[in-house]
């Protein structure tokens, strides 16, 4: 069981590669293709995880299906392919987009359901999250009454960077800010129902849109444990940072090493790839009801 973590197609031409994806020109598409590599703290490790480019794009497809939004995904058929990419079928099978070309927005739609992480920290200093005041005593990891929309932005190193809903509104306009802003909190709101029946808890997560004949359009991947925060719901309790399905086994590792968080990153070793592996495919198995293997 090898990782993907790098792929050229000669003739191809690579538009970009990202932490994750890497895309290439189709001519009217893009083809997004999702390698097994993996980021932490901004760096892209060394050692790939297996199966984690499937488990990001095949629950990308479940989630564009089940939410009924308009999505960018055109395909996933391999034999729809150009002909010249049939020789990469054991890369390209299962991890594969055929996606429409957006012009999307620059503004990384957040939404949040619960108090944890970088949240908790601003709340247990200011009593607010991304500047929303929260009611006092709230705990780590209790759920917001409702769901709160904390828009980030790019900087130019590539990082998130929170800003305000009325600095959103300088950057897109007025109304473009609240559909956007209502469709994520619909959006979040209708899969968490849906995750909770399947046992599993979505305590936060990002959406990227882009425009396309003057509508809305939901791009990137969706819902997948590299953009959510998926929280087993048999494990979860308030006042902890429950076990995740996410990266936060891999952050956990790195934190016993002696290591700047500066490039190049550690090797992981096997028993942290197993187990990264073993809680992506478990996170798509209980969220889509099925086996990816």
């Amino acid at each position: 069981m090898s990782a993907v973590t790098s792929l050229d197609l000669p003739g191809l031409p690579k538009v970009a590669s990202g932490k994750v994806r890497e895309i290439f020109d189709l001519g009217e598409h893009f083809l997004f293709v999702a390698s097994d590599r993996i980021s932490s703290f901004d760096v892209v490790l060394p050692t790939g995880i297996p199966h984690k480019g499937k488990v990001l794009t095949q629950l990308s497809k479940f989630w564009f299906d089940q939410l009924g939004v308009n999505h960018h995904l055109v395909h996933m058929d391999f034999d729809a392919l150009p002909t010249s990419l049939h020789a990469f079928k054991e890369q390209l099978d299962g991890r594969f987009m055929v996606v429409k070309k957006l012009e999307m927005v620059p503004v990384e739609c957040v939404v949040r359901g619960y108090l944890v992480g970088s949240g908790w920290k601003e709340y247990q200093r200011d009593g607010s999250v991304c500047g929303i005041p929260l009611p006092a005593n709230m705990d780590q990891a209790q759920k917001i009454a409702e769901p709160i929309f904390t828009p980030a932005a790019k900087s130019k190193d590539g990082h998130d960077i929170n800003i305000s809903f009325e600095t959103m509104v300088d950057m897109v306009g007025a109304d473009l800010a609240a559909k956007l802003r209502d469709l994520s909190i619909d959006i979040y709101q209708r899969a968490s129902e849906h995750a909770l029946k399947q046992g599993v808890i979505i305590a936060d997560t990002k959406f990227e849109f882009g425009m396309l004949d003057g509508n809305i359009v939901l791009g990137d991947e969706v819902l997948t444990p590299d953009s959510s925060r998926y929280w087993p719901a048999d494990s979860y309790a308030v006042g902890s940072n429950p076990p995740s399905y996410d990266k936060q086994f891999v952050r956990d590792y790195l934190g016993t090493l002696d290591w700047d968080k500066e490039p190049p990153g550690p090797n992981l070793p096997e028993n942290i790839v197993a187990g990264t592996t073993e809680r992506y495919l478990e996170c798509f198995e209980r969220i889509t009801g099925h086996s990816l293997l």
